[in-house]
């Protein structure tokens, strides 16, 4: 019981915050560009500097020497995942319309604006070098597979621009993380101003996070959320499918409980809110995508207590 409260705390945590994002937008505070700059004050400003931060302040060497190896534990989940959105696209017949942002949002989960926030509460900064971990090969496979699934939605023959997607994939977050590493690695010292400069533009990344979400939410409408076939797959794929295999793959080893649990939730993240971005600019189908981000990202908030005191009882 004491798990289940303390999940649900950390989810009403996060829960307020996306709803000050979404009254907020309702009410007008936002125009059309506003979540566009908050997303952009997350990932290239607030996130990078809270890696740094958070990285150099909270690790050793010898602790990150040890987690890094563990990236190929989200990669070869990505990689069954794949082929099992590939099996869910013909026995949930997806419209073909759909295919590739079925199987990209079947695949890729949402490790920074809700993960790291929902780790962060439910664990603390220690969570933080498995978050990362995660969130590497995520990024990694989502800016190429997944981005080429859904360029070939909205144009038939997709093409793979390689600068292109190792800009995206060596984004700021990115960069931020491997600096940190490096700074620990290299017992490099910066000065106190900076990292206190680090830590203080790095605490905005939750909080814009979450208004980030409410405000795409009361962008997406709630009046469109439904269950159906196109859905419904990615719903199970997302909550039920990723979580358990990833369960299957880490439960076994002899990592640390932490790390376990937070590589399952992170596989049970909600659908990734640059989708419905990619969609829009391949001209798939963007609707579609920020229904579905709005449909796991509402979901998660019950998914998430419930799958911490399994993940509690089995880890």
């Amino acid at each position: 019981m004491a798990v289940f409260i303390r999940s649900v705390s950390g989810v009403l945590i996060i829960l307020v915050m996306i709803g000050l994002g979404y009254v907020l937008s309702r009410r007008g505070w936002f125009d059309d560009q506003a979540p566009k700059l908050i997303a952009r004050l997350v990932t290239q400003i607030a996130l990078p500097a809270y890696m740094i931060s958070t990285i150099t302040a909270k690790f050793s060497a010898e602790t990150l020497k040890k987690t890094l190896p563990d990236l190929r534990f989200p990669i070869v989940s990505m990689l069954i995942m794949f082929g099992l959105s590939i099996i869910a696209f013909h026995a949930f017949r997806i419209n073909p319309k759909h295919r590739g942002l079925f199987e990209s949002m079947f695949l890729n989960s949402n490790t920074v604006f809700v993960g790291l926030p929902v780790n962060e509460a439910l664990f603390g900064p220690k969570s933080l070098p498995f978050v990362l971990v995660y969130y590497m090969a995520n990024t990694t496979f989502f800016w190429t597979l997944g981005v080429y699934l859904i360029q070939r939605d909205g144009q038939g023959a997709a093409k793979f621009d390689l600068k292109q997607t190792l800009q995206k994939i060596f984004s700021p977050p990115l960069l931020g993380f491997i600096l940190g590493v490096l700074l620990v690695l290299l017992d490099i010292q910066l000065p106190g101003w900076i990292m206190q400069d680090f830590q203080y533009i790095g605490g905005l990344t939750i909080p814009l996070s979450m208004i980030f979400i409410g405000t795409a939410i009361a962008g997406a409408g709630l009046q469109n959320v439904h269950v159906d076939r196109d859905s419904l797959g990615i719903l199970l794929g997302r909550f039920i499918v990723a979580p358990v295999l990833m369960g299957l793959l880490v439960l076994p080893t002899s990592m640390p409980i932490l790390m376990k649990q937070v590589f399952i939730l992170q596989a049970a993240m909600p659908v990734m809110t640059n989708a419905p971005v990619v969609a829009k600019l391949y001209r798939a189908d963007a609707d579609y995508a920020a229904i579905m981000v709005t449909e796991t990202t509402l979901l998660s908030l019950v998914v998430i207590p419930i799958l911490m005191v399994i993940v509690q009882h089995v880890a």
